[in-house]
């Protein structure tokens, strides 16, 4: 895959009408938990990070995955790199090169009624606080979420839509303004990168969820008598964190940083994230006295300067868990999977 900027007209432009006084560049409300000067600190660090990156990415042909693309990676993609290297980290520029026109066929095919009722019913629910998804602003990204989803429950059909959904295509349309390049970086999301999350029975939710469980068990064990003690499910704890990404759970840069690791690395990110924010705020949790409290306890374990210092965090998360391998996670994937099915089937 050649490592060129797409130059040609974007088909959803983002609107700058309306009042974007305390809305960050992605339209979202500047966040009360940092202050002017982090964030100051935070702006030119990431203007020099961007000059790096850019004179990689002059001498760069081919998107090769070695240890100084994830490093760089790590460190955190500039945002106007972050499209680019997103379709090339996770395939889903090769998938649009190899199938022209694809998309625009699947939003020209005959809709199916229940899948547009469904997609038109969570609309207004995206992102209602983003001056980009306001009625009162150009309804750009509404449509340009509704002709994603849509033509997204075409191609996919086992998985059609479920809620969760439209947050992820909603921040992808935010980050690349392009509908196309949206529904192929939710393709590799939802087809590649996280299979079964999205599906009717949504069997690769449930395991990862578990497979959190057995990893907290043997890194914050102490966490995990708390967690027992109560008899409180992880989904009960969890199940946001996962089914949106993290999404509307972290602050919008720290997802960002989060999703550019995803896409290049895979999903055994989104456990060190889980097991960093519990790692770290294991003798609150600790402290919790019943059902009541745990589930206080991890809401607020999501927001605050920790997870507001997206460069400190980012750097936790890939040290706090200590090792973690893909083997590892497949391993105990498959031994949730079959306890899963065991249960539901009521052997």
């Amino acid at each position: 895959m050649s490592f060129t900027d797409d130059n040609e007209a974007p088909e959803c432009v983002i609107s700058n009408e309306g009042d974007t006084q305390g809305v960050d560049q992605y339209g979202f409300m500047h966040s009360e938990d940092i202050s002017h000067e982090s964030q100051e600190e935070y702006l030119s660090v990431l203007n020099r990070r961007a000059m790096k990156w850019s004179r990689f990415l002059q001498n760069t042909t081919k998107l090769e995955k070695n240890l100084k693309v994830k490093r760089y990676v790590r460190k955190g993609i500039p945002s106007e790199h972050r499209t680019l290297m997103w379709m090339a980290s996770c395939g889903a520029q090769q998938y649009l090169e190899m199938n022209h026109g694809y998309y625009h066929s699947l939003l020209k095919a005959h809709h199916d009624h229940k899948l547009e009722e469904s997609i038109r019913t969570d609309l207004h629910r995206t992102f209602p606080d983003n001056i980009h998804f306001r009625d009162t602003s150009q309804l750009c990204l509404k449509t340009a979420l509704y002709n994603v989803l849509l033509a997204y429950g075409h191609h996919n059909k086992d998985t059609g839509y479920c809620q969760g959904m439209n947050f992820i295509a909603g921040y992808l349309l935010i980050i690349t303004k392009d509908e196309e390049k949206s529904f192929w970086l939710m393709d590799a999301l939802l087809g590649r990168i996280l299979p079964d999350y999205y599906t009717p029975a949504m069997l690769g939710l449930k395991a990862d969820q578990e497979v959190l469980g057995e990893l907290v068990k043997s890194k914050v064990p102490t966490v995990w008598q708390t967690i027992t003690q109560h008899n409180v499910t992880w989904t009960l704890l969890v199940s946001r964190w996962f089914i949106c990404l993290y999404i509307d759970v972290l602050p919008m840069e720290t997802v960002l940083r989060i999703w550019d690791c995803l896409f290049y690395e895979g999903s055994k990110i989104l456990f060190r994230v889980a097991l960093t924010l519990i790692h770290h705020h294991q003798t609150l949790i600790q402290q919790t006295q019943n059902l009541q409290d745990i589930c206080e306890q991890f809401k607020q374990i999501t927001h605050g300067e920790f997870v507001e210092d997206s460069h400190t965090f980012m750097q936790k998360i890939f040290k706090e868990p200590g090792r973690l391998s893909m083997a590892t996670v497949t391993k105990l994937r498959e031994k949730c999977r079959d306890r899963i099915q065991a249960q539901e089937s009521g052997h």
